[in-house]
Formats: structure tokens, sequence, C-alpha cells
């Protein structure tokens, strides 16, 4: 019985649709600082706007 691998070691066995796609870049700490900081944002004006209409 042959064995097979899950991943592929080889580049050009590729499926060609996932050779057209673009390469995934990695996430630097600032995208994350700054996704961290919006949600901290978002979450004060949500709970500012809830809070002026229970008033």
């Amino acid at each position: 019985m042959k064995r097979r691998y899950l991943v592929l070691t080889d580049e050009a066995r590729r499926h060609p649709f996932r050779q057209s796609l673009p390469k995934l870049r990695t996430v630097e700490v600032a995208d994350q600082d700054s996704d961290l900081k919006l949600f901290a944002l978002s979450f004060t004006a949500f709970f500012i706007c809830f809070y002026t209409f229970l008033i």
C-alpha cells in the first residue's frame, strides 16, 4: 500500500487555483495593537450610546 503524505513538499504539485492566490503575509505586532485599539474604541462608543439612551 502506497503511503500518501498530507502536506506536499513540492510547490509545483499545488493546485492551480491556490497558486493564483496571493501569498499570505504575516501579521505584525502593530496590526494587532491597532485592532485592539479599534475594538476598545468601538466598545466604548457603543457603551456611551447605549447608556445615553437609558438615561
